[in-house]
């Protein structure tokens, strides 16, 4: 399958106005550009782009699709978050967390270009997260382990944001090191882009030993 016909069907399978196919597009331009000074997804996938990465994180709107407030944590890319704002429109807000300088050089320069209504935190993690207490939806994608991304967004998860987690084929023993440490609410969405993967879509989330 060439990769016109992956982006076509990808496109078609998200529904997305022919507006935002074009900002899609300029994003994808974008990351094969900067991929070569910044490194920003693994070489191998870029011939991918469509199917491995924009798929990917169109897929988590359906999970959500009334959030208007999304936090992407270890924004990396723009993998879901930036994605995520290119597609929402004007009725998503995306706050992008990266502690990499280059990789918010090249996050602020995409939105720049698409448009995205996404707003670029060069921080840490820890170091910012309790800002966030009004989102509706937190991710990360490619991070951490489940338990460390508990750990991070428990000032989040503990209230009512949801979180939602791409995970791959460890999902389940993540979730067994998690449930040592964590009680959580949370149900496995079964992803389109990847038969064994799994998002973790957390609803509720208490320490056991508070």
């Amino acid at each position: 399958m060439t990769a016109a016909t992956d982006r076509e069907r990808v496109l078609a399978e998200a529904s997305v106005s022919r507006e935002t196919a074009r900002k899609l597009d300029i994003y994808v331009e974008q990351l094969r550009r900067w991929q070569g000074v910044k490194n920003l997804v693994g070489p191998a996938t870029l011939a991918e782009v469509w199917t491995r990465h924009v798929a990917d994180a169109l897929q988590l709107r359906a999970l959500a699709p009334d959030a208007g407030r999304w936090l992407d944590l270890g924004s990396g890319a723009g993998i879901p978050g930036l994605i995520l704002a290119i597609a929402g429109g004007e009725g998503i807000q995306v706050d992008l967390v990266e502690s990499n300088a280059r990789k918010c050089a090249f996050l602020a320069e995409a939105a720049r270009l698409t448009g995205a209504r996404a707003r670029v935190h060069n921080a840490r993690i820890e170091a910012v997260i309790e800002r966030f207490a009004q989102v509706d939806v937190v991710c990360a994608r490619a991070l951490a382990p489940l338990d460390q991304l508990l750990a991070w967004t428990e000032p989040l998860l503990k209230k009512s944001t949801i979180g939602l987690f791409p995970k791959g084929r460890e999902v389940e023993a993540e979730l067994t090191q998690a449930a040592a440490r964590w009680t959580v609410t949370y149900d496995l969405v079964p992803s389109r882009t990847e038969s064994a993967a799994r998002i973790v879509r957390v609803t509720a989330l208490a320490p056991k030993n508070p």
